[in-house]
């Protein structure tokens, strides 16, 4: 908590898109930027004092391609601000474990990246079936103990820990009614994708070492195997990691097909 400075909660206010529709507050990024030394001193006295309490995020829903709706978390302005200074925290500790085959939200890494690297395995390895894999509700159902215990593998300052927490727990605000959340990670908010990326890890790590060749963008991911039977074998050890972590796999959405089918998943990490 003491890099939760003047000087940096100011540079991660510049690091924020203008442009993002403001939380339940109504408080535009130009409306706090008028008047940001204030607020950023008062927003630095209240973290100090343990007085800090993020705001509950508002929720939308936009359209997606298949007719469903994506529900979206928009935290106000300041708690992008003090979520923006957990992810770049979050990311100096933990980004050094992250393995390669991880390329969601990751500085340097992007959806082409995982292509290419996709591409890669399947022209230079026996490659015949593919497991094109989706988990199911994954941000709304991450388990907030196991999330928890996965930070405190490399945090010991507890007052950090505990904002973490308040924001798993502070609440959404949906058509003017709140709710409590007792597990998920806003989909759309500053921090849910370094989050995304710590509760996943052991998932990475677990096929990895198993020796499957996995690329995994987000909660997206794809397992390449030489042969039908590889792919079947792949897919239960897969459902078990998961289960480990408290998730599941969307049954709907994953496949096991051969290279020549259009993947799922590429439509995700390219979207």
């Amino acid at each position: 908590m003491h890099l939760f400075t003047e000087d940096f909660l100011l540079a991660c206010f510049g690091a924020l898109k203008r442009n993002k529709a403001p939380g339940i507050d109504a408080v535009t990024a130009e409306e706090y930027e008028a008047n940001l030394g204030v607020n950023i001193r008062g927003l630095v006295q209240r973290l100090v004092a343990r007085q800090y309490r993020p705001q509950p995020t508002r929720r939308v829903y936009i359209p997606k391609s298949n007719g469903d709706k994506r529900p979206l978390g928009i935290p106000a302005v300041e708690d992008k601000i003090v979520q923006m200074a957990c992810k770049l925290i979050l990311e100096a500790v933990f980004g050094v474990d992250f393995l390669e085959v991880s390329y969601g939200f990751r500085s340097g890494r992007g959806a082409h990246d995982a292509l290419d690297a996709l591409d890669r395995i399947v022209m230079t390895r026996p490659v015949n079936y593919v497991v094109d894999a989706d988990i199911e509700r994954f941000f709304d159902t991450v388990n907030h103990e196991w999330l928890m215990r996965c930070l405190g593998q490399r945090i010991v300052d507890r007052a950090f820990l505990r904002l973490i927490a308040r924001f798993l727990t502070a609440g959404v605000v949906s058509e003017g009614r709140k709710s409590a959340t007792k597990e998920g990670t806003p989909q759309g908010s500053v921090l849910s994708p370094v989050l995304a990326n710590i509760y996943l890890h052991s998932f990475d790590v677990s096929l990895t070492r198993a020796g499957y060749r996995l690329v995994r963008f987000a909660d997206d991911w794809v397992i390449l195997c030489p042969d039908q039977a590889s792919a079947e074998i792949a897919y239960n050890q897969a459902t078990i990691s998961l289960a480990k972590i408290h998730l599941k796999i969307n049954a709907e959405k994953t496949r096991i097909l051969i290279p020549t089918e259009p993947l799922e998943w590429l439509g995700c990490v390219v979207e």
